[in-house]
């Protein structure tokens, strides 16, 4: 078997993983919305259901990256995908009580971060220096295929209703997740750096050491919070105005869409713009369209400006894991990936939840808006990463 035939077959691998993960999770968590408007849930506690997501992962994501660099990335996804299974279950079986269903966000919350991390540190191992931007771009294009792809089901299970077939839904999933079980473990093994190379000296406390850290996981933080609560929000803000589920997924496909053009070309972009030129420019902009997207308007200037959100809020991640990929020395590249999923998970936990105070008084929309502010306050802030070509 050639060497080139075996590396295209590993990025298929990959990149067929990370697609399934995300639709798994783009697709239980707008239905676990919907699921709460069934049982009458309170706006306000629709952030509450948000935030389960990243309760658990947020305590086990340094212990996970440390897993996934000690025992490798193959076992971490295969323990993520059989978690993710058991969330589906847990969706099935308890999702008709409101505990229930914040017990089923916490497992699958887990099982994506043990799936995501296993990706990200197989990206940065096996990628040589340089070709970072490219390589989380390619990866992320397919996360947002995932996510893209996820939304599609709500509309196949009673896309013309309010509120689809949630049981259905979360059924299917569960098949989804059994398939994701299958492909980690066909997922290729990156090769363990020499004794030379290992650097383990001061872990977690020397990368946050390095200058510009902060900004980067801020950024992170607040772009990947921002599509959180779009995700949870606006079906609450469709309900709201009276748009049927099918159109909601068609805005969140829409989304998606845009995310996946904007990491299909970002080693081009990045290329001929410059990093940090791209990134606050991409966030200040996905601000601006998630501050207009509760305005009245026509369907068809809806859905230009959910371009505009997508497009915007799909490079944030990849340009920061591919800072920090390139900064964390061979070793220490899953600790790096799990370093910023924890500011991830931290934004996850206190900006919905602080976006469901909101929406007790302001609405779905008000939630959106407010939001909107953090994102462009976060673009402003990312002008102070380092320079193009500068270690963090």
């Amino acid at each position: 078997m050639s060497e080139p035939w075996q590396r295209r077959r590993a990025l298929g691998v990959l990149l067929a993983h990370a697609v399934t993960t995300q639709v798994v999770t783009f697709v239980l968590r707008p239905t676990m919305s919907y699921r709460a408007i069934e049982l009458d849930v309170p706006p306000a506690w629709l952030g509450v259901l948000g935030a389960s997501f990243a309760i658990a992962p947020l305590l086990l994501a340094l212990p996970a990256g440390h897993a996934a660099d000690r025992y490798g990335e193959r076992r971490m996804a295969v323990a993520g995908a059989l978690t993710l299974v058991a969330a589906g279950v847990a969706f099935l079986t308890l999702g008709h009580t409101v505990a229930g269903l914040v017990a089923a966000g916490i497992l699958l919350g887990t099982g994506h971060l043990g799936c995501v991390i296993a990706q990200q540190a197989l990206v940065a191992n096996t990628t040589g220096r340089g070709g970072h931007d490219a390589a989380f771009g390619r990866y992320t294009f397919a996360a947002s295929l995932g996510q893209a792809a996820g939304p599609v089901l709500i509309s196949v299970f009673g896309g013309e209703r309010a509120i689809p077939d949630t049981g259905a839904i979360f059924l299917w999933s569960c098949g989804l997740a059994v398939l994701l079980v299958v492909l980690s473990a066909l997922l290729a093994r990156s090769p363990r750096p020499e004794a030379g190379e290992r650097d383990d000296s001061g872990g977690v406390r020397a990368l946050l050491r390095r200058p510009g850290l902060a900004y980067a996981l801020i950024t992170s933080c607040v772009v990947l919070a921002a599509v959180d609560i779009t995700l949870v929000y606006l079906p609450a803000m469709g309900t709201e105005h009276g748009l049927a589920a099918g159109t909601v997924g068609l805005l969140l496909t829409v989304r998606g869409l845009a995310s996946m053009a904007s990491r299909f070309f970002l080693g081009r972009l990045s290329q001929a713009v410059g990093r940090r030129r791209l990134l606050v420019t991409s966030t200040v902009a996905a601000a601006v369209a998630m501050l207009l997207t509760p305005l009245p308007m026509p369907l068809w200037l809806l859905l230009s400006v959910l371009l505009v959100l997508g497009f915007g809020l799909g490079v944030g991640q990849p340009l920061t894991m591919s800072w920090l990929a390139e900064s964390a020395p061979p070793g220490l590249r899953g600790r790096a990936m799990s370093l910023r999923l924890v500011g991830n998970r931290t934004g996850q936990i206190l900006l919905p939840g602080a976006a469901g105070l909101v929406a007790a008084g302001l609405g779905a929309g008000g939630v959106l808006m407010v939001t909107a502010l953090g994102l462009g306050w976060a673009g402003v802030a990312a002008r102070r990463l380092p320079a193009d070509g500068t270690k963090l």
